[in-house]
């Protein structure tokens, strides 16, 4: 067999291996479980192809999308080298190729994609190839809680058992939680050989904008780079769409991708996107991690990506080439709520959900930065580089100012109510803004009301922004969002750290403010009331609106009812409903189990005769052993009380002639009985 080095050279023509490369590929010839996480176009599946000639034996890559595979499948056949992919989308004629390859023995690598490990047929087949080594590309899917999770990655761990062959795992997007995921479920917690080579693309010049008229943002955006290559990331297919047009009107060549288009329609925009000069594919997240195209030139995000590492792999698809790429990312306060809505309402327990709110602040944190942003980047990957000169903030610095006073009353109005409320709350308490809410709960009363007068209540919410930027508050998932302090603020509380912010984020923009369906402070609750409907549609096989209705849900967030009593007069909530699912949504209100009921009781939950019951309980109790407390025990069913709650007797005969009731009880119960039926009318 030929050396690395000389391969290198021979089949891909190139003079040396590019910063990382050769170590890792010295790791994997050699057959030692590998972990590398390397930039999005730094040369990851050299690594990986190079050790394939090098050794013995068949190499399987399990990749997780079929264009990727394509793409290398087609790139190592012109370079000379046999390889070939079992996908979907093979024609018979190309899978039997493959095989009579494979049965050959000519053969070296062999892409699958990780739904056919699910196949009875793939390990046996596996077995009489004569696999040696086991490579992973986009090892970060294995992460169930990523934003790239294939649950078919599960499997890689046990097929790497089955074949005791050496696994090496490659991919551009892990921090440390989720490398320790990759190394549990692929290694079984044996830790491989790891390169953890540098994140920095310093070709990328990175800029972010707080949205204002975004359409035109972008338009103005794609203007200045006309003719060149590049993908607009949206958070919605719709504004694939509507974008793409509109950059179309604009004499602009755009197409729409997102999952909604059928599979034709998708592989149509892609071939395209790979030969097509100057087309702009305007694209949900759904696009891009199987694109191997090395010349575009500029990735611009019309929404805020979902985390810091979803961030860093969408611009990462520009200038593969090396050679200059621009970004711009979007951002406002619509799309931070609608991220932390997003994470609220998944299904991940809730550390995850805090780890997800967290890698949200570090992406907010990028985006309200006050110097350049690619050493705050970087240092979230942990590394500590100088100052890039190639970001929107080295080019012209942000204007700052001493925001520590304005941040240690923000933080002084967290505490003083047991960081119990959110945002839009705190504002109120700021400014002087006495509402209903703040009135209830006797905070004009606090010292920290109207402290903050000198700021607008747009002014504060760029303060919050920016605090929870830094991570300084954070949504606590437990209490619907309230905001809670980290020990990253009690220095800044202490007047021991001195707080920097942007004053241009400070500036009213004048704009109309967004209407949501429900106040800020109610949203986070929203989020959960919708979580827990979703949960009991599916598990019931049913659309979400046959549990409740948005405007129930809506009504619920701002009322908050307590008791099943005051669940049960929020429109939307009928007896049926109510007995079904009124428990479910008030342990979401509450934040604690809410307390079981008797049968009988409940069914009288929101109306008048639940209350007559209660109070016909509470003189049973009192009166269970007689006036003196020394008779012998003496009580009603709950269903006896119920009939007497809804019949209303209004003699001691009538009473009497309640199912359950004798002369005996009247006698003890009666006249307190009465009392209460007569007063409650």
């Amino acid at each position: 067999m030929s050396t690395p080095q000389a391969l290198l050279a021979r089949v891909f023509g190139f003079p040396g291996f590019r910063p990382g490369q050769e170590e890792i590929v010295a790791s994997v010839t050699a057959g030692t479980n590998t972990l590398a996480i390397m930039p999005t176009g730094g040369g990851k599946s050299l690594c990986f192809q190079l050790p394939a000639l090098c050794r013995q034996g068949v190499t399987v890559v399990i990749s997780p999308l079929i264009a990727l595979m394509r793409d290398q499948v087609r790139a190592l056949r012109a370079a000379g080298v046999e390889a070939g992919a079992l996908t979907s989308g093979n024609t018979d004629q190309e899978t039997e190729e493959v095989f009579s390859a494979l049965d050959d023995g000519r053969l070296k690598l062999l892409y699958i994609a990780p739904e056919r490990l699910a196949a009875a047929a793939t390990l046996p087949m596996l077995r009489r190839i004569g696999v040696s080594l086991i490579a992973v590309d986009e090892a970060h899917c294995v992460s169930q809680w990523g934003h790239d999770f294939r649950p078919d990655y599960l499997r890689i761990g046990a097929l790497r058992r089955m074949l005791d062959v050496p696994l090496a795992a490659f991919t551009a997007t892990a921090d440390e939680e989720t490398r320790a995921e990759i190394v549990t479920r692929l290694f079984d917690g044996s830790v491989p050989a790891t390169f953890l080579r540098g994140f920095d693309r310093p070709n990328i010049h990175l800029a972010f904008a707080a949205k204002d008229a975004p359409r035109e943002q972008i338009l103005r955006f794609a203007a200045a780079r006309k003719g060149q290559s590049g993908i607009v990331y949206c958070g919605t297919r719709s504004k694939t769409e509507v974008l793409a047009q509109a950059l179309c009107a604009a004499g602009h060549h755009a197409l729409a991708y997102h999952a909604g288009l059928d599979p034709d329609q998708r592989r149509e925009v892609e071939t395209r996107f790979q030969r097509d000069d100057g087309l702009i594919v305007v694209a949900t997240v759904a696009f891009g991690m199987g694109i191997d195209k090395p010349d575009i030139r500029w990735v611009a995000h019309a929404d805020l990506p979902k985390s810091i590492e979803g961030y860093y792999q969408e611009i990462g698809r520009a200038g593969r080439d090396g050679s200059p790429a621009e970004t711009l990312t979007l951002f406002g306060a619509d799309d931070i709520r609608f991220r932390r809505q997003q994470i609220d309402e998944s299904a991940a327990p809730i550390e995850r959900k805090q780890a997800d709110h967290g890698r949200l602040n570090a992406l907010l944190g990028l985006a309200e930065a006050i110097s350049c942003r690619r050493q705050v980047l970087l240092r979230y990957f942990g590394e500590t580089p100088e100052p890039c000169g190639n970001c929107d903030l080295c080019d012209r610095p942000a204007e700052v100012f001493d925001a520590t006073d304005a941040v240690r009353k923000a933080l002084s109005a967290a505490l003083r109510t047991d960081e119990s409320f959110g945002k839009g709350h705190l504002i109120d308490i700021l400014v002087g803004n006495a509402t209903e809410k703040v009135r209830d709960r006797r905070h004009d009363t606090l010292p920290t009301f109207g402290v903050g007068r000198d700021f607008s209540k747009g002014q504060w919410d760029a303060v919050f922004r920016q605090m929870m930027g830094r991570d300084l508050l954070r949504p606590d998932p437990e209490r619907h969002g309230a905001l809670r302090m980290t020990e990253a603020a009690l220095p800044v509380l202490r007047g021991e750290v001195q707080v920097v912010l942007r004053k241009d984020a400070m500036q009213a923009t004048g704009k109309t403010p967004l209407k949501t369906l429900v106040s800020e402070e109610d949203a986070p609750l929203l989020s959960a009331l919708k979580a827990k409907r979703r949960a009991l549609a599916e598990a019931a096989a049913v659309p979400a609106y046959v549990i409740f209705a948005d405007r129930t849900l809506i009504e619920m967030a701002e009322k908050r009812p307590q008791t099943l009593d005051q669940m049960a007069g929020i429109t939307g909530v009928g007896a049926k409903k109510l007995e079904s699912y009124g428990r479910e949504f008030l342990s979401v209100i509450l934040g604690a189990s809410a307390p079981e009921l008797h049968p009988a009781r409940r069914a009288l939950a929101g109306r008048a005769e639940g209350a007559v019951y209660d109070r016909l309980a509470e003189a049973q109790l009192a009166l269970q052993r007689g006036p003196e407390g020394i008779d012998k025990p003496l009580s009603c069913t709950q269903s006896t009380l119920r009939q007497i709650a809804e019949r209303r007797p209004r003699s001691l005969a009538e009473l009497q002639r309640v199912q359950g009731m004798d002369a005996q009880k009247a006698d003890r119960f009666g006249a307190v009985f009465l009392a209460i039926l007569a007063e409650a009318g």
